[in-house]
């Protein structure tokens, strides 16, 4: 699986607004590099700024 997306493919997978995935990037200094944002450090800034969780992951 993808760990680079775009913003709207991490909007669709996360359930948030495009908007709000670029805000956050902007914000708290999540990087998108030639139009793709790392989603494990995205989901990482999230969660350490009280937003969504991160997906559970199966044993």
């Amino acid at each position: 699986m993808a760990n680079h997306l775009t913003p709207e493919e991490l909007s669709k997978e996360l359930g948030l607004d495009r908007q709000e995935v670029i805000r956050v990037c902007v914000e708290e200094g999540v990087p998108i590099y030639q139009g793709r944002i790392d989603k494990t450090l995205f989901q990482a800034q999230l969660q350490a700024m009280g937003g969504a969780p991160s997906e559970t992951r199966a044993a």
